[in-house]
This record gives structure tokens, sequence and C-alpha cells, in this order.
């Protein structure tokens, strides 16, 4: 049995035919093919069911995928060991960040981590915590930056920093007169939240729930910056990240603290409990944290 042969059945899963599999792994689809057969006699048993577009796992196959995973993260894990004795001078690091935090958090954070760090190369993946989650699972990214709550038990949760979600108003709007604006002034303001999936558009809902407010959602969307385009317009109100309300340009919304208890949600750092962090994603971690007490 040869890691590269481990490698072409967890591409085949994954890809659901020989074809994609091959061009994947960057071999040719007969040698991807002699490889899984091979495979399967020394098994003796198929691991795949061969239609003419697609290639499914057998029952044999569905045993034999989640042992080959684990093969594959244990050899994973040793080389990146292996790495880390080169002090950092490589490597490759890939991060799944939520696209309510990458554009706002990142660039300080990877332009310092770069200037220790420059052999190391960061991949950054923006997406929702679902897909994070299922990319971590499938040991696609090294970690990922959420925030709370992650439900999946097989994470492990690190706490980065709380952040302040802060009111988003339209300009020369009523309560941007105001020294203090109370969560009971937004009772009739229409709002504009982020669209199902994404957790910015859950918290913003759960906090007003828990407030006895009932909001009025007047668009959803999947951008952060056009909610706050569309708050500028004057179609309505938003509560936005703190890191997103920092920007200083034309167009935006005038900002406002609620007053205690502020909405806030909690940034954290999310890993399989069974696949420990290599150095480079504890000094990136190390780098993230810094950088948020300048938020």
């Amino acid at each position: 049995m040869e890691m590269h042969q481990l490698r072409y059945v967890v591409a085949v899963a994954r890809a659901g035919n020989f074809s994609r599999a091959a061009e994947q792994c960057h071999v040719s689809q007969p040698s991807l093919s002699q490889q899984i057969q091979k495979l399967e006699e020394e098994l003796g048993e198929r691991l795949f069911d061969r239609m003419k577009r697609e290639a499914k796992l057998t029952a044999h196959g569905e045993a034999f995928l989640p042992r080959a995973l684990r093969i594959l993260e244990e050899v994973d894990l040793a080389r990146r060991e292996a790495s880390e004795a080169r002090s950092l001078l490589r490597g490759r690091l890939i991060v799944g960040v939520l696209p309510t935090i990458a554009p706002y958090l990142l660039p300080a954070v990877l332009g310092d981590f770069a200037k220790r760090f420059p052999g190391v190369e960061i991949v950054v993946q923006e997406e929702t915590t679902a897909q994070l989650l299922k990319l971590l699972n499938a040991c696609e990214i090294d970690f990922a930056v959420a925030s709370r709550p992650i439900q999946d038990r097989r994470m492990e949760v690190k706490d980065l920093f709380t952040e302040e979600l802060r009111l988003a108003l339209p300009p020369r709007h009523s309560l941007t007169r105001k020294r203090t604006v109370r969560l009971a002034d937004l009772e009739k303001e229409p709002f504009i939240v982020m669209k199902e999936g994404h957790c910015l558009g859950d918290q913003v809902l759960n906090f007003c729930e828990r407030r006895d407010l009932k909001p009025t959602i007047s668009f959803r969307t999947a951008q952060l910056e056009t909610i706050q385009a569309l708050v500028h317009s004057g179609v309505g109100i938003s509560l936005v990240p703190a890191m997103a309300a920092r920007k200083k340009r034309a167009g935006l919304p005038e900002y406002r603290s609620l007053v205690s208890p502020k909405p806030e949600r909690k940034i954290v750092a999310i890993w399989p409990k069974q696949r420990p962090l290599s150095r480079a994603a504890n000094e990136l971690l190390k780098q993230i944290i810094a950088n948020s007490k300048e938020l």
C-alpha cells in the first residue's frame, strides 16, 4: 500500500470522477486508475463502483476512506513537525476566514506576519462558518477564524478577542443627533442584515430577540460592504462589526455605540481536535491577537 494510492482514493471520493481526480492530482487518468486498481487487488475488494461518468464508493470503500484520511493526516502532521525544525524558513499555511472578518483584520495581520516569516506562504479562503467546518473536517485548511457559537464538538475552539457590533446609520438620520442610543430607539427602524447562512445576520437578530426587539427586515445581502452602502443610501440601519466601522472613506454610514449591554461577537480560532496546530499557525494566531488590540 502506497501513500499516493491513498491520496488517489481520497481524490476520487471527493471528485466523484476519475478524470477530475486525476486532474487535481496532476497525473494521467490511466495512471491514477491503475494505482487504485492495484490497491483494490491488494485489499481483495473493490473500493469504487465505476460508471460511465461517475465513480461511487462501495461499502468497502466507505469503510476504507476514513482510515485513509487518518493515515494522510498523520503523515501530514509528521511533515509539518519536521518543517518546524527549519524555524519557519519556508512553508505553507491555509487559513479559512469569515468574509465579515477577512478584509478588515487580515491586511495588517498578514503584513506583519510576512515581515517576520517571509518564507511562509499564506493562502486565505473566505467562507461561511458551515463551509469552514466542512473544509476543516476534510483537512483542506489548517485552521479557521470565525465567531461563536461553534457547534461542532470535533473542533478545538480558542477565543481570540471580543468585538463590539456598532450601529450603522444613514448620514443625517435623526438618531445621529442623540448622545446615547438605546435599543428601544430602533423599534420602528427598517433593518438590513446578512442573508441566511451568514452568522453575523443570526447574531444581530438573536441580540434583538433576546431584548424583546422584533426588527423589521427590509433587505438581506451576502456582502457587508453592500449593507454599509445600503445604510448610507438611507434605506435602513444595521449593526456592523467595529472592525468594519474603522475605515475612513466617503460613502460610509455614521456609526454609534448602543448603551449597555452592547451587542458583540466573539472571534475564535477553530481546528480539528485530532490535528494540532503547526508552529506557523500558532504564530499567525499570536499576530491576530496582537493586532486585535488596535481594533
